[in-house]
């Protein structure tokens, strides 16, 4: 069995994963880290729910530990019956292109990645070294980074056009992340498709509050949505995405903003949310939409313009297109934003069902009408079996 922990600043999401079946035995989540505390639960026997105080994430691990060993809802007997536990870490930067085991020398690695993942590294860290001191030392803790699959685009597309030497010093560059799900759904396309990987050139479309866009050549990422940050690409729930960067100056200097406070407005109050005023769920923009609101529909129309954008722009770059993938919240279950994005881009191949379309709410699903050229597919995304998976082959289980 494989413990996969997935933490954030102020939560850790957990699955406990049977890999002789691939099968999940429990999993949930610990919110409210530093304040109140409160763990949901869930396995085949019920689900449970309430308060507790996590000082840390070492308390909200430790209480972890509590829920899958004791109790009504206990699938394990002890902590000794999981082999390895895997983590999500969200920066690798160009230190790693590929899982690794955890060592005092990657956990220092990690650490200096942390000044460009300042939200999600310090956590990461902290779940690992939480881990660390609960299971015995010869249990394997393996690291998995969402940058990882991003490492094998070329530097013409990673680079920015800066002076070379900033480059150098401070190593910014196209990142990309969201890594874990695009490896993910490629990799289940092939097999659905019954077509190696490397013999096709895929367009994945992570959709959800956060969103990225991936071209994926031979089964290798060539260019991602996402760049230095995970604000770039389209916009988002409350991510204005990528913009002129003289905007950023000039609205610093108009409206007397600090660097933060930019930070902030362009992270946390733009996108969907800043464009609408209604909401930075899309269900709500829809509903909105739907009753008349103009500035619903406007934030829209603006994400579905630019994933028809990337899509179209993605294909060029690969020089062709034999597949579309929809995944995430927003792309396994929402038949409206998956016709918008293909509308039009019927010249390169791309034709939907849409009655397929229509009826495909987050289930693996083939929406592409007969004659289409370019297959384009629903496959939800599951990251935590895929870190899982790392995490045993990595291990040698």
């Amino acid at each position: 069995m494989i413990l996969v922990i997935n933490a954030g600043s102020s939560s850790l999401k957990y699955q406990l994963i049977d890999m002789k079946k691939e099968s999940v035995l429990a999993k949930g989540l610990c919110e409210r880290i530093g304040l109140t505390g409160n763990i949901s639960h869930k396995t085949d026997k019920g689900v449970t729910e309430y308060e507790t105080p996590f000082p840390t994430h070492m308390e909200a691990f430790q209480e972890l530990v509590k829920l899958l060993t004791t109790g009504d809802l206990a699938v394990i007997s002890s902590m000794e019956e999981i082999s390895a536990v895997g983590h999500r870490v969200v920066q690798g930067a160009e230190l790693y292109n590929s899982s690794v085991l955890v060592s005092d020398d990657v956990l220092s690695a990690l650490e200096t990645c942390s000044e460009l993942a300042p939200l999600h590294n310090p956590a990461n860290i902290m779940a690992i070294r939480a881990c660390m001191e609960v299971f015995d030392p010869s249990v394997p803790q393996v690291a998995v980074f969402d940058t990882a699959f991003h490492q094998s685009i070329p530097k013409h597309a990673y680079l920015y056009s800066l002076p070379y030497e900033l480059y150098e010093k401070y190593k910014i560059r196209r990142y990309g992340f969201h890594g874990t799900s695009h490896r993910y759904v490629s990799d289940r396309l092939a097999q659905l498709m019954d077509c190696p990987l490397s013999k096709m050139k895929v367009v994945t479309c992570h959709l959800g509050n956060g969103s990225s866009i991936t071209a994926i050549d031979g089964g290798k990422s060539v260019d991602t949505s996402m760049g230095f940050t995970p604000l770039a690409g389209i916009t988002m729930g409350t991510r204005c995405g990528s913009i002129d960067p003289s905007v950023v100056t000039y609205l610093m200097e108009k409206e007397g903003l600090t660097p933060k406070q930019m930070d902030d407005l362009m992270n946390k109050k733009s996108g969907y949310a800043g464009v609408s005023g209604v909401s930075s769920d899309q269900r709500d923009l829809m509903q909105a939409a739907g009753e008349g609101n103009k500035r619903a529909k406007l934030a829209l129309d603006i994400q579905q313009y630019q994933l028809r954008k990337y899509i179209g722009s993605y294909a060029a770059a690969m020089g062709g297109l034999d597949a579309v993938v929809f995944t995430g919240g927003i792309g396994e279950n929402s038949p409206e934003t998956r016709e918008a994005a293909c509308k039009g881009l019927e010249f390169m191949g791309i034709t939907l069902d849409r009655a397929a379309n229509a009826a495909c709410r987050g289930v693996e699903a083939l929406i592409t009408a007969p004659g289409s050229k370019v297959q384009t597919w629903v496959i939800p995304t599951n990251e935590e079996l895929l870190i899982a998976r790392d995490t045993k082959e990595v291990a040698g289980l």
